[in-house]
């Protein structure tokens, strides 16, 4: 992370103080002490979503994808399921505004149940779009994803756009979304290679 982070100063692009346990630098629940970035300009602040950041967070989302946005069959994947909350991030600039969200949701894939991830929503105010901080969420929710042993990756997008984090279509041609979907949106990443190989069959809400 820190070689991430010196690299993107030398870019002139705006970089993030990430939070983490003081032990171990896992993400955990609890207590965040941040750890020192030499060479960089913390411009925001990444930390697990807490209670207290609910109703910004839901505003955000009405804000980025419309208050309609319960409708969309993702949703129907989501409903009566908790996020998991170490993936669900946010992003504080300097003056504790929140600038961008991200959750992420278990499902499973066909009748074997595979375990994989459901990616979004993900949201960066208008304000502070265009700063990289998009990408920030991404990258770092999804390093910690490997962390705790997540293999498997998937979201409704554009793969023009998520193909630079590594989604792809060919990966989720065997898989099935609940309709209406469009077929050719629904998108997959191994967060380790081989992981959605043999795997095929509908995307279920988790038991």
């Amino acid at each position: 992370m820190l070689g991430k982070c010196r690299e993107t100063f030398r870019k002139g692009a705006p970089c993030a103080l990430i939070l983490f346990d003081e032990l171990d630098t896992k993400p955990q629940t609890g207590t965040f002490f941040p750890i020192p970035l030499v060479g960089c300009i913390p411009m925001f602040r990444i930390t697990p979503e807490n209670p207290d950041d609910l109703d910004e967070v839901e505003y955000l989302y009405d804000l980025a994808f419309a208050p309609g946005r319960s409708a969309l069959s993702s949703y129907r994947l989501r409903d009566g399921v908790d996020p998991i909350a170490e993936l669900s991030l946010v992003a504080r600039d300097k003056y504790d505004i929140l600038a961008g969200a991200i959750r992420f949701w278990p499902v499973q894939i066909g009748q074997a149940g595979h375990a994989a991830l459901l990616l979004g929503p993900v949201a960066v105010h208008p304000t502070r779009q265009g700063e990289g901080l998009g990408s920030l969420l991404i990258s770092n929710s999804s390093e910690i994803a490997v962390n705790l042993g997540w293999s498997r990756v998937i979201l409704i997008g554009d793969e023009p756009y998520y193909r630079r984090y590594g989604f792809h279509r060919k990966l989720a041609e065997h898989l099935l979304f609940p309709p209406p979907t469009n077929p050719a949106r629904l998108l997959a990443r191994e967060l380790v290679e081989g992981a959605f190989s043999g795997v095929s069959g509908l995307i279920r809400k988790l038991d």
